[in-house]
Formats: C-alpha cells, sequence, structure tokens
C-alpha cells in the first residue's frame, strides 16, 4: 500500500480544494474526473513498475566497469512507462506535449512513486526539474535542441552543483568556462554527488551545471549555469558524438542506492562543450528555479518514504500478538495484537502525526505554486518563498524520526532486511542532507526569508493561520486545540521579533547561532495550524456522515490532531526560551574542548 487513498482524496479535494484550480485559466479543461484519472494512471504505473524492483535496486545497486555504467533493467522499464504516460512533462502547456497539470496534482502523482520506489523516481523527477529550468530560462535554440528528448524520455537530466572541495558553499566553486569564438563555451572542472550522473537508462543526459566564467567575480555573483550533454546534440534532437564529460566513479550511498551517485570531470580532454542559459552571472538565481523546485519535491519524498514506513509499521502491528494489558492477571490470556498497547499507539499516532502532516505541508505548498505561477497571485509566491525552508526541512526531518519508530514498533523484525522498514530509514536519511541541510534552510529563513518584502511573508502565513482558527472555532470539539494553538503562536511571534530586532542591531551570529532551533519551532506551529485546518475539514465532511467508514477516518484525524498539538507542539516553548535568551552553549564552544 503506497498511501491512504482516502487521505490523499480528503486533502486535495476537502482541504486544498483542488477542483477550484479550474478557474485558472491554464487549467479551466480540468476537474477531479481528470485530475483522478491521471493519479490512478500514476498510483497503477508505480504498483506495477517501481514498487516490485524497490527492493531489488537496493540490493542490485548500480555497477560502473570502467567504461559503462549498468542498472538493473527493471529501472529503464519504469522509466519507459512513466514517460509514455506524459509524466515527464506533465505541467507543461498543450502546445509542448504536455498536460497543462496543476503543480498540486503532479504533486500528488509524484508521492506515489516516491512512496513505491524513491530512487528509480528520482530519475524522472530530477529529468522534470531541469527541464523546467530550460524551459523558463533558455533561449529558443536551447529549448528547442533538448526539451523533445527531455519531455519524451529519451534524455534525462542532472544538476552538477557540488564539487569535492566546496560542498554547499556554491560562492566558493572552482569549475570554470572557457568562452570560445562561436559564443560557446568549454567547461573544465570536477563535480560530485550527482545524482544520475550516468545510468543505461536514456540516450542521453543533459547537465546543468554552475561554472565560472574566466574572468568573474569572486562569490556568488560571478556564477553562471551551463548546459553540457554527455552526448552532443544534433538540431534535429538526435544524439552527435561524445562530448568530454567523463565519469570518475560511482560512490556508494547508505540507502537511495537505485540512483547513480556519480563524480563527474568535465573537460578532462579540455573539449567539453556548454552553452550559457540566460546572462552570465546568473546561474545561482536560474538554478534556484530548480533547487526550489526540488526543495518541495525533497520534502514530499521524505513525506511519502516515512508515510510507506508508517503504512507497514501500522500493518505489522495489527496482525503481530504479544503481550497483555498492564491490567490482566494470569497468563492463561491468549495475547493481543501490539496495536493494543499504549506505547505502540504512541509510536503509531507520532508517525501519523508526522507524515499526513508534511504530506499536507507539500501538496499546500504546491497549491501556491500553482495560484502563483499560474494564477498570478504574487501574494502566494512571497508566502511559498517564506515556507520553502520549512517544506523542505520539516518532513525532511520528521520523515526519518517516523521510520525510526517504524522500525521500533516491529522490533527486531524492523532492524532485518526481510522487513521493508529499514530500508526506508535508509533511503529518507538522504533527505535532510540534500538541497539544503537544515541548517542551511534555517539560516535562509531566519537570516532572509523572515524579512524580505518588508515581512509580508510572516504577515500573510498569520493571515491563512487566523482563517483557519476562525474556522474551527465553528466546532466546540476543537476549542481545547484552539487554545493550545493561540499561546505557542504568541511565542513564536514574540521570539520573532526578539530576534528580528537582534539582527536588526547587527547582532548576526547572536541571533543565528540557534537558527536550527527557530526552523523546528516554526515548523511545529505551521503542522500544527496544518492539523488544525484538516481536523476543522474533517469535521465539515464527514461529521454528518452515517458511513462508518467516514466516522473511523475523522475520528483518526481528531485524534491525531489532539497528539500533535498536546505532545509535539508543547515543545515549542522550551525552543521560545533558549532563542530569547540567546543561549550561547553551541557557538561558545571551542573547538579544543571536544
Amino acid at each position: 500500500m503506497l498511501i491512504n487513498d482516502k487521505d490523499l482524496s480528503f486533502l486535495l479535494y476537502d482541504v486544498f480544494d483542488a477542483e477550484s484550480l479550474a478557474q485558472i485559466p491554464l487549467f479551466a479543461d480540468h476537474d477531479k474526473t481528470t485530475y483522478d484519472g491521471v493519479i490512478e494512471t500514476a498510483k497503477h504505473i508505480a504498483e506495477q513498475y517501481f514498487a516490485p524492483h524497490n527492493r531489488k535496486g537496493d540490493e542490485q545497486e548500480p555497477q560502473f566497469d570502467g567504461q559503462k555504467v549498468s542498472t538493473i533493467p527493471e529501472v529503464k522499464e519504469a522509466w519507459r512507462h512513466y514517460a509514455e504516460a506524459g509524466l515527464l512533462n506533465a505541467r507543461h502547456h498543450y502546445d509542448d506535449g504536455g498536460m497543462q497539470l496543476p503543480a498540486l496534482i503532479n504533486s500528488a502523482c509524484s508521492g506515489l512513486f516516491m512512496s513505491a520506489n524513491p530512487s528509480t523516481a528520482g530519475y524522472p523527477f530530477l529529468t522534470s526539474a531541469a527541464a523546467n529550468l530550460i524551459y523558463a530560462f533558455g533561449n529558443d535554440v536551447q529549448k528547442a535542441r533538448y526539451l523533445p528528448g527531455m519531455f519524451n524520455g529519451t534524455f534525462s537530466g542532472t544538476m552538477a552543483l557540488t564539487e569535492p572541495d566546496v560542498g554547499s558553499s556554491l560562492g566558493d566553486l572552482k569549475t570554470k568556462a572557457i568562452a570560445q569564438d562561436d559564443g560557446s563555451y568549454r567547461l573544465k572542472g570536477n563535480k560530485m554527488y550527482i545524482s544520475g550522473g550516468d545510468q543505461d537508462i536514456t540516450d542521453n543526459i543533459i547537465h546543468l551545471v554552475l561554472a565560472r566564467i574566466e574572468g568573474a567575480p569572486a562569490g556568488v555573483k560571478g556564477i553562471s549555469l551551463f548546459i553540457a550533454p554527455k552526448f552532443l546534440v544534433n538540431e534535429d534532437g538526435t544524439c552527435a558524438e561524445r562530448n568530454d564529460v567523463q565519469l570518475a566513479g560511482l560512490l556508494h550511498k547508505m540507502g537511495y542506492r537505485g540512483t547513480t551517485s556519480t563524480v563527474l570531470n568535465f573537460g578532462e580532454n579540455d573539449h567539453c562543450q556548454a552553452t550559457l542559459i540566460g546572462e552570465a552571472g546568473k546561474g545561482l538565481s536560474y538554478m534556484f528555479k530548480m533547487m526550489n523546485e526540488a526543495r518541495i519535491g525533497v520534502g514530499m519524498g521524505a513525506a511519502m518514504i516515512g508515510y510507506r514506513g508508517y503504512l507497514e509499521s501500522l500493518a505489522y502491528a495489527r496482525e503481530r500478538p504479544q503481550g497483555r494489558a498492564p491490567s490482566t492477571k494470569g497468563s492463561d490470556s491468549a495475547p493481543v495484537n501490539i496495536i493494543e498497547h499504549a506505547d505502540v499507539k504512541r509510536m503509531l499516532l507520532a508517525q501519523k502525526s508526522y507524515v499526513e502532516g508534511s504530506l499536507a505541508l507539500c501538496l499546500y505548498a504546491s497549491r501556491l505554486v500553482d495560484e502563483f505561477e499560474a494564477g498570478g497571485n504574487a501574494d502566494s509566491g512571497i508566502l511559498l518563498d517564506l515556507l520553502t525552508p520549512v517544506v523542505k526541512s520539516f518532513p525532511s526531518y520528521y520523515g526519518p524520526r517516523a521510520n525510526d519508530l517504524a522500525i521500533q514498533v516491529l522490533g527486531g523484525a524492523g532492524y532485518i532486511r526481510e522487513y521493508p522498514v529499514e530500508q526506508c530509514y535508509r533511503d529518507n536519511r538522504l533527505n535532510p542532507i540534500h538541497e539544503g541541510t537544515h541548517g542551511i534552510q534555517s539560516l535562509d529563513l531566519l537570516g532572509r526569508k523572515l524579512w524580505q518584502h518588508n515581512s509580508k511573508g510572516q504577515q500573510l502565513l498569520l493571515q491563512r493561520i487566523q482563517q483557519t482558527l476562525k474556522s474551527a472555532a465553528n466546532h466546540a470539539s476543537l476549542n481545547e486545540l484552539i487554545s493550545i494553538y493561540q499561546k505557542h503562536l504568541g511565542e513564536l511571534v514574540e521570539t520573532t521579533q526578539v530576534l528580528g530586532q537582534a539582527l536588526l542591531k547587527g547582532q548576526v551570529d547572536e541571533a543565528l547561532a540557534n537558527s536550527a532551533v527557530y526552523l523546528d519551532m516554526m515548523g511545529r506551529l505551521v503542522i500544527a495550524w496544518l492539523w488544525l485546518e484538516m481536523a476543522d475539514k474533517a469535521l465539515q465532511r464527514f461529521s454528518d456522515s452515517n458511513v462508518e467508514e467516514d466516522q473511523q477516518f475523522l475520528n483518526g484525524k481528531l485524534q491525531a490532531a489532539r497528539y500533535y498539538l498536546r505532545w509535539e507542539l508543547p515543545q515549542v516553548s522550551q525552543q521560545a526560551q533558549l532563542l530569547k535568551s540567546f543561549d550561547r552553549s553551541c557557538i561558545d564552544m571551542q573547538n579544543t574542548w571536544f
């Protein structure tokens, strides 16, 4: 089981009102029927062609014999079905062979593939993001040459950012671009941790590479973005001779093993041909188009791997007999299934609150993408920009925690490879690392995003929270949770003001020293808000239903909301105290004291 279908439908149509997107002209041809049809197609492909080789791809990871990379044949078969279904360019216009599908629905489809097989899903995920960047910033020649192959699946795409000695500090990258008389460039440098950087699935790989043109200034302002394909591409879209992009080797990962992680040498023979995307010096701003899309995708992947582990542990707990209630006397009674034990319920509730909350967050971000990009709503773009660090980081932190709890629910069975939850944990552990670590995202949030547009993002978020609180107040059963939320929301607002004042006074190091705590604090408030929103919408939708399944679903949502706001949200108080006191436990620690 990849997802609770009722949960996904509830989120799309009751919480985020996908049907109302038809009011945006780009999506006017769509309705619930077309959305459900696309989701059903994605689910079928995910179940039939992605999920079956998830374990095999982990056990038989890609190999490099010094000449070429080989993957298991099931990966190429899955890719073919994905591409033939039109999912690689589902969000693009009809004129480009796309479906004009909203990001909200496309994100839901992506989640199904991430649940089924995150490693194989990584190839189309990266390709779509790279194609979207070329579509947004490439010139007509670049679009005509590369996009048809990326849309139909004969080409794949990557983003080549990280270098061996640079890591996340992209302003220090050393890969250089040498201008040629014909307007093209020659690249020379090394990149590593490049997912999908080589494989045997597609005819060609279109690398998007960050590099510094010779003579460009140091730092981020000197970085440009280039297209450097594995094979050069003729005007008619066919592959020409091999470009000077060499695979130096494969990296061997803890999880996510089915997606190649590569070390690439560009210009090893001084002949890596590349073309500049857009204007020189704007490479990072262009790449952030892809990276911000990728950050929502990483959050969705983390949420769905966590969700898959939750469903596996839930099924196990319902079938595994062991132990008796503490009040049971004697050993002659039959053991109960472990789901009847309070502590197992605690672990399952924590997982449910993390993964369903994370899924809601990622879908909400995708809805904002639609409102901004297709609907032209600038406020939605500002709010999306503010929330992106949370969207990437909260699921990436709590998805693996959910997987950890899933292992614990299974006990010894969870720690062995005969059961799938240990792979879920290993696969998910990458997500807090790539596309910007938790610490980097926290610096971006507290040091920059909160204060952009005269802090309008904060105002917009608070407005939407207040709308939820007002609606939820119509249900007496939510009064306690509203009260809890309002208390901790006040703590967030006060803490933000204190830190903002410190930044204005130039106390940058002190204010940002504990930024990771602030990001977690804000994430808790955002997820708690979404749990109140889900509780409110569930009551509106199901409280009068006489269908047993509806009542069980409603009760599950309400209980998870209670758990999250009673158990998880109150930790905000201690976080607020740490932040407002500018606690120096970490910043004052000295190298020699460790």
